[in-house]
């Protein structure tokens, strides 16, 4: 009997389990079309159970076609297997493109080594998320349901919130940036944003020339268009001026990428005179640039700077792309570009041909918490906290550490270049063994990643690196201390000079 193999669980309404298992039979072959079914009595009788879930069950699955009730006849089936004349399989990794190549490739969380609960990890930049002023954001979006109802659940403008459209251009104009003839396009993050900006304005084969080192995920977008990648060295007050202008002239780039306030990974903060001189050499060469506006809150040590934008004037030779979420919400991903009036047109189109528009409802409640000033607050809080995090991590290196220079003068992470040419990832696998991770330098440098594997595994599941030394950044690396305590911090970097010693004897 069809039914003699199915068991009745008694936390499920039984008609239930018997259309499934008719089905079930339906799929694997075992019932035909016009295969026979035992009346709903026989059924009842045989599983022991209320006639009542039986013709509950036929009648549904008759309702739906399944089955066909000829009165005085039986019940039978209806439809033929579908099990082996709809299976289709592909292989899709011969079928997937240079962008999904070069993304995957250059994808850090799946190509570095993995987090694991109890690790010390330095690896993040994110902020701690128990300082987030929880009350303060649900007032704030309370308040966008009161003025905005419904319509944040319909669909929005793809430029962005109106609201906030308006505060992000009176943060532009207190950074001193001329707001004429400019406009904001509100994005999902820097991420979304750079990748609109290079999308649009981009052709494969184009040279962007940008510090040395970088912000990786700026290099893998610039990567998965086919862009070739120019880095001019820095020096402690940013870029080096006489590589700039060689580089300017030499290659003739269609961009400039620069991270002026907090260089990721370096922290390193572009001094106002350099600045000038930097922006000078772009206009004289006449390539635009693109300021990501990184982490520009967090300055612990002299006065906020002005963005490279504030040089510009009513000049549109730069596209400044702004972020709030990498000491607020990251989950929020929200983000800006600020941008030639005329040219946020045809980026507002690009957004909207790819996801019609950011969430409406995250740009109200953001638009309300800052409003209400809730940000500043929390910024005039956390510098604090986070002042006195990068001061312990700056003397824990110094206690641990050997190194040739640290930078960073701000945000939530300090860049480190070891003496003795030691390899940064051969101590990175050293430290993994004790639970405590970085991140390592090379992966901002232009070329450390090509034609090199990450990691392989031996069999007892160890990691071994195929770095070698002529990689650039191989004896650098990042400490994120954001969410690391302070008690992790100094275990963690102990741990770290430990292995140092280890390798350097």
């Amino acid at each position: 009997m069809i039914f003699s193999n199915l068991n009745i669980n008694k936390d499920e309404p039984i008609y239930i389990q018997i259309e499934r298992h008719i089905k079930q039979g339906i799929k694997n072959g075992e019932l035909k079309k016009d295969s026979k079914l035992p009346s709903t009595r026989e059924v009842s009788k045989f599983l022991n159970i209320s006639r009542n879930s039986v013709i509950s069950a036929y009648e549904e699955l008759e309702s739906i076609g399944i089955i066909t009730t000829k009165r005085g006849i039986g019940t039978f089936i209806s439809i033929e297997s579908e099990n082996e004349s709809y299976e289709y399989n592909v292989d899709f990794s011969k079928r997937i493109n240079n962008y999904g190549t070069t993304l995957k490739k250059f994808d850090i969380i799946k190509s570095e080594l993995p987090y694991k609960k109890g690790m010390i990890s330095f690896k993040s930049i994110s902020p701690e998320s128990h300082l987030f002023n929880l009350d303060d954001f649900k007032r704030s979006l309370l308040d966008a349901w009161t003025y905005e109802e419904a319509n944040l659940l319909n669909y929005g403008y793809a430029k962005g919130y109106k609201p906030l459209i308006d505060y992000f251009l009176d943060y532009m104009r207190d950074k001193r940036v001329d707001t004429n003839n400019k406009d904001i396009l509100v994005t999902n993050g820097f991420t979304e944003a750079f990748d609109i900006v290079i999308s649009s304005l981009t052709n494969n084969g184009d040279i962007i020339l940008c510090e040395e080192p970088t912000h990786n995920t700026a290099l893998k977008i610039m990567k998965s268009y086919g862009l070739k990648i120019v880095q001019v060295k820095m020096d402690k007050e940013g870029l080096d001026l006489i590589s700039l202008e060689s580089a300017l002239s030499k290659y003739n780039p269609k961009f400039g990428y620069l991270i002026p306030s907090y260089n990721n990974p370096t922290g390193i903060v572009t001094k106002t005179e350099r600045r000038k001189e930097i922006y000078k050499l772009f206009r004289k060469y006449s390539v635009p640039i693109i300021e990501d506006g990184f982490n520009e809150e967090l300055l612990y040590s002299s006065s906020p700077i002005d963005p490279i934008a504030s040089l510009c004037g009513t000049g549109n030779g730069v596209i400044y792309i702004g972020s709030l979420s990498k000491i607020l919400f990251p989950g929020l991903r929200i983000g800006w570009i600020f941008a030639d009036d005329k040219l946020i047109e045809t980026l507002e189109s690009v957004k909207r041909g790819r996801n019609i528009h950011s969430s409406f409802l995250d740009q109200s409640a953001f638009f309300y918490y800052l409003k209400s000033g809730a940000f500043n607050r929390y910024v005039k809080n956390v510098r604090k906290y986070y002042r006195d995090k990068y001061n312990l991590v700056l003397d824990m290196v110094e206690k641990y550490i050997p190194y040739k220079y640290i930078t960073g003068e701000g945000g939530l992470h300090v860049f480190i270049k070891l003496k003795n040419n030691i390899n940064a990832r051969t101590l990175l696998e050293l430290c993994y063994k004790d639970n405590v991770l970085f991140m390592p330098g090379d992966i901002f440098y232009e070329n450390s990643n090509d034609n090199v594997e990450f990691h392989t595994k031996t069999d007892d599941n160890k990691p071994i690196s195929h770095r070698k030394k002529s990689l650039k950044g191989y004896d650098t690396f990042r400490i994120g201390f954001g969410r690391v305590s302070d008690e992790n911090i100094k275990k963690g970097i102990a741990i770290i000079g430990k292995n140092i010693r280890l390798l350097d004897n």
